[in-house]
């Protein structure tokens, strides 16, 4: 009897230290410091890519950001998002987003929208690389939240410009 418990503490302790190692790293830290992840990105915009604010495709990029959290709501303004290359939008407004809440953060020009669970960076330049990027998403305090590289190759298995991270 006491050899099975201590079998089975040894067990726990190894998935706790385990745990604890992966927690620790830095791709793994930021997954778990906050209630807000990437949920997932359209880096890729379905067409040909045009950055013009009228008739361009921009508003078909967008990022998605969820409220992982059960109980807590949390207000995305002073969060900030940043791609690998530095360029980055910081969230002024106060969109609160209730516990399982997302919003698509999206490019080119339009009207904010909780209801419709969009913000827009009020900017017609794409953001995400078609290729290859890393996006970073940082808490109002500076602190990570969570961060995503991926490769067009590696990452979209089958191709449609979209990546899912945290389902």
């Amino acid at each position: 009897m006491r050899i099975r418990h201590a079998l089975a503490a040894a067990a726990a302790t190894a998935s706790v230290i385990s745990l604890g190692l992966a927690a620790g790293s830095p791709a793994q830290a930021a997954e778990y410091s906050s209630a807000l992840k990437i949920k997932g990105v359209q880096y890729d915009a379905p067409g040909s890519d045009s950055n013009k604010c009228s008739g361009g495709n921009t508003a078909s990029e967008y990022l998605t950001i969820k409220n992982y959290s059960r109980t807590s709501t949390v207000n995305l303004k002073g969060y900030v998002v940043k791609d690998a290359a530095g360029n980055k939008f910081t969230f002024k407004a106060t969109h609160n987003l209730q516990p399982g809440d997302y919003i698509n953060l999206r490019g080119n020009r339009g009207t904010d929208s909780d209801a419709k669970n969009v913000v827009y960076r009020q900017n017609c330049n794409f953001i995400w690389n078609n290729d290859k990027d890393t996006i970073y998403l940082y808490k109002p305090s500076g602190a990570r939240a969570d961060v995503h590289s991926y490769t067009k190759k590696a990452n979209d298995r089958d191709g449609n410009g979209y990546i899912t991270y945290h389902g």
